[in-house]
C-alpha cells in the first residue's frame, strides 16, 4: 500500500525523541509517512508506540525533534479534523446506540462525502444492531462500532492501536480492507499491533521504535 515516492507527505517526524522522568523512551527517529501508505509501528513492549500515537494526536509532546502535517508546523490547528485516533478505549458513548454515536462524530469532525451513519454501519457488518444501545454490543461489535466512525468521517490519517483486538479473522479482514480502501482514496495509516499482521497488496512502511 505505498504511494510512490513523489506522493505528498502528510507527516513528516524529523529527530524525534520523548523522555520519560529523565529516561529516553524512544527516539531519535526519522520517518514521513505519504498519501497512500499504511506505516506499522514497530517495537518491544515499552518502546512508546502508543506513546507515539498520543504524540501524533497531539495529547503528548516531544522533548526534541520536529513534527510536520502538510508542510506546515504540527500543531491542533493544522491537524483539526485531519487525524483521527482509535485506541484501547474506542470512544464510543455506551448509553447510545451504534447510529446515534455516529452522530456525534459528525456533528464533531463532518461527513466524508458520499457517506452515511446507516452505510457505514453495514459497511462494518453492523446491519440490524444500528439503533441497540453500544453497552449491549460484543466486544467485537463495540470495535466493528468504533471502525464505523473511521468512514463516516472524513479524516485524511488514521491512528490505530492495536486495531485487531476483540476481532474474529472476519473482523481482522475487515480491518486489512478498511486500510486498502483508505489508502485506495489517498489517505494514510500508521498502526500498531502486538501479533502478526498480514496486508493486501504492498508491505507497509515500517517505524521502529528504540531508546
Amino acid at each position: 500500500m505505498r504511494a510512490a515516492e513523489s506522493a505528498n507527505v502528510l507527516i513528516e517526524a524529523r529527530a524525534l525523541t520523548y523522555s520519560r522522568q529523565d529516561e529516553v523512551v524512544f527516539g531519535p527517529i526519522d520517518f514521513a509517512i505519504h498519501a497512500g501508505d499504511i506505516a506499522l509501528i514497530e517495537g518491544d513492549n515499552g518502546s512508546g508506540k502508543t506513546t507515539l500515537m498520543r504524540i501524533l494526536t497531539g495529547m503528548l509532546h516531544t522533548d526534541e525533534g520536529e513534527l510536520i502535517f502538510e508542510g506546515a508546523p504540527y500543531t491542533r490547528d493544522t491537524t483539526a479534523g485531519a487525524i483521527v485516533f482509535l485506541g484501547h478505549h474506542l470512544g464510543l458513548k455506551l448509553d447510545l446506540s451504534a447510529r446515534e454515536n455516529l452522530h456525534v462524530a459528525e456533528g464533531l469532525y463532518g461527513r466524508r462525502d458520499g457517506a452515511d451513519p446507516l452505510g457505514v454501519l453495514t459497511s462494518v457488518g453492523l446491519a440490524g444492531y444500528e439503533d441497540e444501545p453500544v453497552q449491549r454490543l460484543s466486544a467485537g461489535q463495540k470495535k466493528r462500532a468504533a471502525l464505523a466512525r473511521l468512514l463516516l468521517v472524513p479524516a485524511r490519517v488514521w491512528l490505530l492501536d492495536e486495531p485487531y483486538a476483540n476481532l474474529d479473522r472476519d473482523g481482522i479482514a475487515l480491518v486489512n480492507r478498511l486500510l486498502g480502501e483508505h489508502a485506495a482514496r489517498g489517505g494514510a495509516a500508521l498502526v500498531t499491533s502486538h501479533g502478526a499482521v498480514s496486508f493486501a497488496g504492498d508491505e507497509p512502511r515500517r517505524i521502529r521504535l528504540h531508546a
